[in-house]
């Protein structure tokens, strides 16, 4: 009997923080697609003498557009208001990529570290206050 219950308190625990799980599933797969695109555009692009801050600004349009894509069907499941929603998505995503833009160098010039192991790390601080922002703002309900 304590196992049917158990099993009865972890599923209306799911429903309860449906939303986060699915964040953290969609996190998942957004994170290996933006934690793979700049390497694999790295290695295809540097052979044509492409700096690394050009190939990250390409690896940050294709990543925010399919994390946009998961987060607001697959996450948030709003409808509509795709104007606003992108947005105040590209408002976080957009000052990340600014502080990006400055620890990058900083962390590849300065400190010697590789860029794509500068880049795994910076992706921390994003993967970590996303749910926070997308949750309270971009895809904040009406009357929420």
């Amino acid at each position: 009997m304590a196992l049917a219950s158990s099993a009865t308190d972890i599923l209306k625990l799911a429903r309860q923080h449906e939303t986060k799980i699915r964040f953290i599933a969609a996190g998942g797969l957004n994170t290996l697609f933006g934690l793979a695109a700049f390497p694999v555009l790295m290695w295809t692009l540097a052979s044509m003498s492409m700096h690394y801050l050009i190939i990250l600004t390409i690896a940050q349009i294709l990543s925010i557009s399919f994390s946009f894509i998961t987060n607001k069907f697959l996450v948030f499941r709003t409808s509509g208001n795709y104007l606003a929603e992108f947005g105040k998505f590209i408002t976080f995503h957009a000052a990340y990529f600014i502080a990006n833009l400055v620890a990058l160098p900083i962390m590849v010039e300065l400190l010697g570290v590789p860029p794509i192991w500068g880049q795994f790390g910076f992706a921390a601080a994003v993967i970590v206050s996303s749910y926070f922002w997308h949750s309270r703002i971009t895809f904040q309900r009406r009357g929420s």
